[in-house]
């Protein structure tokens, strides 16, 4: 017992890192080859922070853990909003700009009922799989469009001047190619030592792999949008803040379940779907109530309702953990 619980703490911590050097030197090599700021925020630096989860779950997958790969998923949406956007308000309310409204919600809304409707039959196909990623694609490409337009229209774009700014001074290339190469290696062996300790701690405990998914590995996959939302609200840089989570769900919820289930068909237990998904898309609709703007006020995701979200997270790990004891 005690070498898998190892397993799972240094390889959340390795995961964690190479996460890191993986983007930093992905957004590094994109600068050196001139790809626009505006891309290398949407596709690099935007979802890189969804790279562990994406590693751990199609990893879960490929070696027959569907409890890992759809809980690691799915759990990080839920502590994305609920422990992480609900700590990150706490320390600095944040305010929702007409964009987010506008754009990213709505979007992960339609992700959020894709993944429902498909998972209606309790398993995931190998053809429901194509479909996610499919509507994955058909976001991004309109995201990336309309993005492209506004700056053509010369409306400012905060996440192409954030990249700008972060990355003016540039790592050499072949640093930046080596960070890249080595990211990806300790990233893939890290989420394996993650698996592994995840499934034997699972199966020492007699528990589901899925509530060890939803939880401990769900929460440390977690931990670089824990980091980034934080620093991002110190700095004011609101739209960071709540972008890069609403783009980590809906990159869990389409590209890491699809990716996972075309590896690999899943089949899915009930709870699933009207527990787990269910919350999810409670929790999305909570961010139109928190983030509308009531009397032509700018909405804002207060203190106070960050401490809710935290209470429905921490209410929602109570559900899990009860659950053990009554089978």
């Amino acid at each position: 017992m005690l070498l898998p619980v190892v397993a799972i703490l240094v390889g959340l911590v390795v995961l964690v890192w190479s996460a890191d050097r993986f983007v930093n030197g992905a957004a590094n090599t994109a600068k050196h080859f001139s790809l626009p700021s505006l891309l290398i925020g949407i596709l690099i630096i935007g979802f890189g922070t969804s790279a562990p989860e994406l590693v751990v779950s199609v990893l879960a997958a490929s070696q027959g853990n569907p409890g890992i790969a759809l809980g690691n998923a799915f759990g990080s949406n839920i502590s994305n909003i609920a422990l992480i956007l609900g700590t990150t308000a706490v320390l600095a309310p944040i305010a929702v700009t007409s964009d987010i409204l506008r754009r990213t919600l709505p979007m992960l809304t339609l992700a959020t009922l894709a993944i429902a409707a498909v998972l209606w039959n309790l398993a995931i196909s190998r053809g429901n799989a194509v479909f996610l990623l499919i509507l994955f694609i058909i976001i991004m490409g309109w995201t990336i469009r309309q993005s492209l337009k506004d700056q053509k229209r010369g409306k400012q774009d905060e996440l192409g001047i954030e990249v700008d700014q972060e990355y003016s001074n540039l790592m050499p290339l072949g640093r930046s190619i080596f960070w890249v190469v080595i990211g990806l290696i300790m990233l893939i062996a890290s989420s394996r030592a993650l698996v592994w300790g995840a499934v034997s701690v699972a199966q020492s405990l007699g528990v589901s792999d899925l509530v060890i998914g939803l939880t401990i590995v769900a929460v440390g996959t977690s931990l670089p949008e824990l980091a980034s939302s934080i620093i991002a609200a110190r700095k004011g840089e609101h739209d960071m803040a709540v972008g890069n989570i609403l783009g980590s769900n809906l990159f869990n919820t389409l590209a890491v379940v699809g990716l996972a289930g075309v590896i690999q068909p899943l089949n899915v237990e009930a709870t699933v779907l009207y527990r787990d998904v269910g919350l999810m898309l409670g929790l999305t609709a909570s961010l139109f109530l928190f983030g509308f703007g009531f009397k032509g006020k700018q909405g804002r995701i207060n203190r106070w309702e960050g401490g809710i979200l935290i209470l429905v997270y921490l209410l929602y790990t109570g559900w899990l953990v009860s659950s053990l004891f009554t089978g």
